[in-house]
Order: structure tokens, then sequence, then C-alpha cells
């Protein structure tokens, strides 16, 4: 009998010692379940479920290592689980008070096979989830070289997908959309909708020191992350201690909410920079659009665009249209050998910039400067600490940075690896000394990091408005993908706004970069009516109005861009469906400004205006397509109606195919207030 009660007893304790070992954390309404499982051969997996349903099944996380044992399987040594909540406010943002809610699982594992360790921090937030890898301080590893990181994205179902294709180098891609069984490599943010309706968005947060994240389908609905790698094909060179960025999932019931979501800030760390009242979103027109459609140059020449006369008849312009800001692009000269200091510095004969930048400073408008490295981090980042001091003595606290290369930087590496994320956070630095705000185009991928570094403003990093000056352009349709796609990483300069939608205004005078005549049939997609929404559908803190000011001159509908306040207070997405429409309401202290947009096919709207505060009556300026109006034939069509709202009102808008509307709410008594003084 004692014989068989202690073989019975090391069976049992066999059978334990078998057992998985769990561990889960929830979000804090306890809808989205983390579970965390470790099996009996120590390999580590993750899965995510909402309520009763999963998101992703169990999902492996590890690493290969260079010149060492992989890093996949583990053990144990602690856990533990804690709540945190707290209120902080945004220096600017679709919306200013921000709350940052979550429950968090953290675990300590050592190798199994080494005396190496490694940290997971898993967070549950109200919407969505996250997690990073953290490397502590020990004897057992130093310098770490990643060949791989092992995580895996375990779809639970084959759900529909928005997606564009992995490309180390660039962001500028139409989205497509199919079953994730259909996708190979593809970009994050990427953006998925179950059968059921839930949401759902990978991406990364905090993207710091650190290799960017593609995703490659491995079978079914199986996602692994696949690292952007160094020209030696490692991916990751770094020493301990360090932590990977954060791997997200945003989770929301509804495409509205998914488009509301403040995961990625919240993820990131607390702003750095002390004293911020230099930073200021604005609204913005330049020396640019022309030079796209061919009326002008950015070389010197007779079809020059940025000259000394024309740059103070922009300034003058915005002066008197409450525009805060100009870009001059083409001011320098040596803009096809980028890389010298011509190419930075020295302006052309015919721009005095001395004298511009002193004419907009006694005007009160700021200059965005511009900085086209043509992709020679080398020589940039030689030069740019002469640029910015320069521009920080000429009053110019805002520069907008090109990197503009077929592939890659001059140095083999790409955009997107361990080597251009470093190069590109050198700059927003350098920049916060300076006191220069930043509008980043051929950018690193945007992942929150606004909130550490405020004066990272914006940032191109998609197929942005140039592209209807000089191909086929973008459709309706591709910019309702934007806001839940693209847009769930933070702020781009799209470059909306444009009037003059076929160009017809300078027929004749539009020629290529090669100097032949512009093609004919190159124009913009969309209604004018759909342009003005555009500056609220597509969020920038630095939103620009693109067009030419000869095309807003004396137009009514500019008094929607001229009347619009782009420095926000709050924001709300009222409707939405990816790839088709959305309406967003954003508030600027006591004004609205509302939006509504729609893809190739006409429809209406409804907007509940019960987000107005109660017993607070409102002068709704209403700019919309006509009846008449025609995406194809007769896009400039519009109309502008006035009336006064309420929070029990509802506005019922018929939206043209490829349409829009915006509209500007002042509260009454200030609107009266305004009509008295005139």
């Amino acid at each position: 009998m004692r014989t068989i009660a202690i073989i019975l007893l090391c069976w049992l304790c066999q059978a334990c010692s078998q057992e998985p070992t769990r561990h889960s954390v929830h979000s804090p309404n306890n809808q989205i379940h983390i579970t965390v499982q470790l099996n009996d051969k120590g390999q580590l997996t993750y899965q995510v479920d909402k309520n009763d349903t999963q998101l992703l099944m169990p999902s492996k996380l590890g690493f290969t290592l260079q010149k060492q044992p992989t890093l996949e399987t583990f053990e144990v040594i602690s856990s533990q689980i804690k709540s945190f909540k707290k209120d902080w406010q945004a220096v600017w943002g679709e919306r200013k008070n921000i709350t940052n809610e979550y429950n968090e699982l953290f675990i300590a594992l050592k190798d199994k096979q080494s005396e190496r360790k490694i940290n997971m921090r898993f967070r549950a937030y109200d919407d969505g989830i996250a997690f990073r890898y953290e490397f502590p301080q020990q004897t057992a590893l130093s310098n770490v070289v990643i060949m791989d990181e092992k995580t895996q994205f375990n779809l639970a179902q084959d759900y529909q997908s928005w997606w564009i294709e992995a490309d180390y180098d660039s962001y500028e891609k139409l989205y497509k959309h199919s079953p994730v069984s259909q996708v190979e490599h593809v970009q994050t943010p990427f953006t998925m909708r179950s059968k059921n309706g839930v949401h759902l968005s990978i991406h990364e947060a905090a993207l710091t020191d650190y290799a960017s994240m593609t995703l490659k389908h491995e079978h079914n609905s199986q996602l692994s992350a696949e690292l952007v790698p160094w020209q030696d094909g490692t991916k990751v060179k770094t020493k301990v201690p360090f932590r990977t960025p954060w791997r997200t999932l945003q989770i929301a019931d509804s495409a509205a909410q998914l488009a509301s979501s403040d995961l990625i800030l919240n993820l990131n760390e607390a702003n750095k920079i002390s004293e911020t009242a230099w930073i200021k979103p604005m609204k913005y027109i330049g020396i640019w659009w022309g030079i796209h459609l061919g009326v002008h140059t950015w070389q010197e020449g007779e079809r020059h665009a940025a000259t000394t006369e024309r740059a103070m008849q922009y300034i003058d312009f915005a002066k008197q249209h409450n525009i805060q800001g100009v870009l001059f692009e083409g001011w320098n000269k040596g803009w096809e050998q980028w890389g010298t200091r011509e190419a930075y510095l020295v302006a052309t004969d015919d721009f005095d910039l001395e004298k511009v930048a002193d004419y907009a400073k006694r005007q009160g408008v700021a200059i965005v400067g511009h900085n086209e490295t043509g992709g020679n981090i080398a020589a940039y980042e030689s030069h740019v600490n002469e640029i910015f001091s320069i521009y920080n003595k000429l009053g110019i606290n805002t520069v907008k940075t090109g990197y503009v290369a077929e592939k890659g930087f001059s140095n083999g590496e790409h955009h997107q690896g361990q080597f251009g994320v470093n190069h590109y956070r050198k700059i927003v630095k350098l920049a916060a000394k300076y006191h220069i705000m930043l509008d980043a185009h051929e950018p690193i991928k945007d992942t929150g990091i606004r909130r550490t570094w405020p004066n990272m403003m914006t940032r191109e990093g998609a197929r942005g408005g140039e592209y209807n000056a000089w191909s086929d352009g973008n459709s309706a349709d591709y910019t309702m993908i934007l806001p839940f796609t693209r847009l769930l990483s933070g702020p781009m300069d799209y470059t909306p706004g444009i009037f003059d939608i076929d160009y017809s205004r300078f027929q004749g005078q539009r020629f290529d970069w090669q100097g032949n005549p512009q093609k004919s049939h190159y124009r913009v997609h969309t209604t004018l009516a759909r342009q003005l929404a555009n500056m609220l559908v597509l969020y920038s803190p630095l939103q620009m109005a693109a067009d030419m000011i000869e095309n807003y001159q004396d137009h009514p509908a500019f008094e929607f861009i001229k009347a619009l306040n782009v420095d926000y207070d709050d924001s709300k997405v009222l409707n939405a469906e990816i790839g088709e429409y959305i309406s967003v309401a954003r508030r600027a202290k006591q004004q609205w400004f509302i939006a509504s947009a729609t893809n190739s096919e006409a429809r209406k709207l409804s907007l509940k205006l019960d987000f107005l505060p109660a017993n607070r009556q409102y002068f709704a300026t209403i700019y919309q397509d006509a009846a008449n109006t025609d995406w194809q034939n007769n896009p400039e069509a519009y109309e502008i109606k006035e009336q006064v709202v309420d929070a029990s009102t509802v506005l019922n808008l018929q939206l043209a195919a490829a349409g829009g509307a915006a509209i500007s709410l002042i509260p009454l008594d200030g609107h009266l207030g305004n009509i008295n003084k005139q």
C-alpha cells in the first residue's frame, strides 16, 4: 500500500508539473481579457478575448538572437498585477484631456536553457491591449543583436482587412480590402473587422531605438512580426537594458469607436518639453501647390515659384485671412544638389530670406521652413544644427522636412529600420532645443511620440493630396479608409482644401518635371465641399489650405477655412464605416466645427447635435454639395445654408458622390456680438 501511495503521489506531482501556467488580466470595464500561458515545454503564448468572443488565439512570443540560442522557452520567476488611472492634458491634439486607465500584468521570466532573463508587460485598456518585451540589466546578456522577433498575432477569424503592402521605405500606396488570408506582407496600422462587427487594428507605440514592425502572413489567419532589417540583414542592435516598442491591438465595437481611440498616445511617455508655449497648432498656406501642378518650379528660372515678391503676397494674404503660417518650397539654391550646404541655407538670387522673415514677423505670420534632404542623412545631420540655429534667429519656428529618395537613404539603410528611427528622433530632439515644430514628409511611421515630443506635429506617411496633381490621383474611397488606418497612428499632412478641382484656371500653363505639357486628365477626385470637409476629417494640427491663393481670393467657400480654428479641445466621431463615410465634430474653445464625407457613393447622413451643451443655441453655417453637384462634371457646385441649432437639432445632409459638408457652429450670443461689432 505504501508503494502504491508513493507511485500515486509521484504521478500526481508529475501531472501537476505538466499543467500549463496561466496568468490573466482584464480591461477596467471587464470586457477585454488577456490570457498568458506557459506550457509544459516553456513556450509562452498570449490570447485576447472580448467578452465571450475570442479575438486572438494563443500566439507565440520570443526572439532569435545572433550567435545565441533562441529565446522562446521560459520559466516564470514572478508575476504581478496592478491597476493605473490618471488624467493628463495634451499640449495639442484631437482632444486636450485624456484619461490613461488600464490593468497591467507583469511577468518576470528566465530562459529555460540559460540564465538569460526577460520581462513581459501586458496592459488591458477599454479600447485595446498592448504588450512589450523588457530586457533587464543582467550578467547573462550585454550586447544584443536581434535577428527575428517571434511575435505572433494568431487571429481567431479570417477577418476583413484594409491594408497597404509592406515597404521598408514608403507608405505612399493605395489601400486594398480583402480577407486576412489573402494578404502577404503588410504595413501597420493593419485594420480588420470581424463577422459580428468588432473592429481591430494592429500597430505599435513608442517606437524608440528599434526597427519598425511589419506583418507577414504565415498561414490561415496567422500573422507574425517582421522587423525592418539593417543592410547587413540584422534587425536590431542594442545593449541591455532595453525594451521594445509596445505591440498594440486596438479593439472597438464600431468604426467610430476605433477612430476615437487614445490607446497609442497613452502608451507613450509623458511630455519631455518643459516650456511649450511656442508649440501651437495652425493653418498654413504655401508656395507649393503651383509647383506640383507644374505652373511653377522649385528650381531657379523663369517659372521659379519662391520669389521674394510672391512670398510677400502670400504673407499678406495670410495676414488678411486669419491664416497663421506660410510655407516656402524651393527658396534655396542647390535644389538638384541635395546634401550640400546650398540646398539648405543659401537663398536663390530672387529670394531674400532675411527680408521675407522680417516682413513675416512684422505681419505676425509664421514661416514654415523647408529642408529637403534627398535621403542624404550624413549631409543633413552635418548641417542641421546650423540650419536650426539660423532659423531660430530669424524667428522661423516650423520646419517641413523631406526625405525623397528612390529607395532608402544614401547610405543604403531603410527609412523604417532602426537607423531611420534613430535619425528622425535625433531631428525631433534637436528641433525642440531650438523651439522648432516639425512636419516630416517621407517619415518614419507615427507611433504616438507626439505625446513625449509635442513639437513633432504632423507628418505625411501615406499618399497625400499632391498625387492628384501629377498622377491618376487619390479616390474618394481611398480617403475614406485613411481615418481608420493611417490616421489611427497620428496626424497626417494630407494637404486638403483644393478649390480649382479640374485645374481649369491654369490650363495650358502646366508642365511636368521634365518640362513637357502636363496631362490634362489629372484632377482632384472629390467635390469642392468635400475639400472643406477634409480639413477636419483628415486631422492635422498643422493644417494646410493647399491651393494657390489665386483660387481662394474672394471665394465664398473660403470663409469656412478663415473661420476654422485647428487648436482643438475635444473631438467626437459621430458616425462612420470604414471606406464608406465619416462625420466628425471638433471643438475649439466655444466653437464647434463639423464635417461629413462620403466615398464614391452619394448618401444621406443625419447628424444628431446632442453633444452640444444643453440650453445653448448656436449659429450654424453649412457648406455642402448643391443638388446638381457631380464630382466628375460639376464638382465645384455648392451651397451655403444658415440656421440656428441646439442640442435637440438633427441635421440632414445630402452628400454627392465623393462629396461632403463642412459646418461651423458659433454660440449664438457670440455670433450676435460679432454682428453688432460689424
